[in-house]
């Protein structure tokens, strides 16, 4: 892995978060652990992890219930979950796909097993989350393009209308009244061509600041294909 993924694993048995830990913090994964489902929320906005692996039937609160919680917080919502169950019934399955959750093992579990999908979890939410940037960042091109056109429409409108004020000042015959209302009229029609610029100006500095901040936190492609392919050879190892 290019970076030490945080994983959070909540289960009742000391057995199963101890073995966790040892082995995934041998692999290079930072680990925290929880005893039961209350525990392990708190551990989740302690700790915020890159990926949670969550025993099923725990006491106090199940892996379903923290599941639900998790998954209707927006804050929480995309962090992946790998359920452990030693129950291997399709519904549950189903239903835990459902609810959101990214993976289903069985007990007893074969460790190279769970890496694996680990692995293939932690890839396919990088993949996401790159995707999710690049769709922001093309979202932002596009509404700022439509607002530079709406705005040249504006300003050539107002242009149109400061060329007829023009041209009816320098028209003969007017009286000083008329002409310094046309004055009064010209002042103001300039001040909403300033205005409409600095909004535009406004609009394209904020846009530019939110690409750079998508931008901080997207990966080359180039370097994305190597961490997949990294992540495979691992996985067949």
């Amino acid at each position: 892995m290019s970076t030490r993924k945080k994983i959070l694993v909540i289960d009742d048995e000391v057995i199963n978060l101890e073995f966790f830990e040892v082995m995934l913090s041998k692999l290079g994964f930072v680990v925290e652990k929880a005893g039961n489902g209350e525990e392990g929320l708190a551990m989740v906005k302690k700790f915020f992890p890159d990926l949670i692996i969550l025993d099923n039937i725990m006491p106090k609160m199940s892996g379903w219930e923290l599941t639900k919680l998790l998954k209707a917080d927006p804050k929480y919502k995309e962090i992946p979950i790998i359920m452990l169950s030693a129950l291997d019934d399709v519904k549950d399955k189903v239903e835990g796909f459902e609810m959101g959750v990214d993976d289903y093992i069985t007990k007893p579990f074969n460790f190279s097993e769970v890496l694996a999908r680990i692995r293939a979890v932690l890839r396919n939410r990088e993949l996401f989350s790159q995707l999710v940037a690049r769709e922001s960042r093309l979202s932002l091109a596009e509404e700022l393009n439509s607002d530079i056109k709406s705005n040249v429409l504006e300003f050539i409108q107002t242009m149109d209308a400061l060329d007829e004020t023009i041209g009816k000042i320098n028209a003969q015959g007017l009286t000083q009244e008329e002409r310094g209302s046309l004055l009064v009229e010209l002042s103001k029609k300039t001040q909403v061509v300033r205005k409409n610029i600095a909004g535009l100006d406004a609009r394209i500095e904020r846009t530019m600041t939110e690409w750079e901040n998508l931008k901080k936190n997207e990966i080359g492609l180039n370097i994305l294909e190597k961490q997949i392919r990294r992540s495979v050879q691992q996985e067949q190892e």
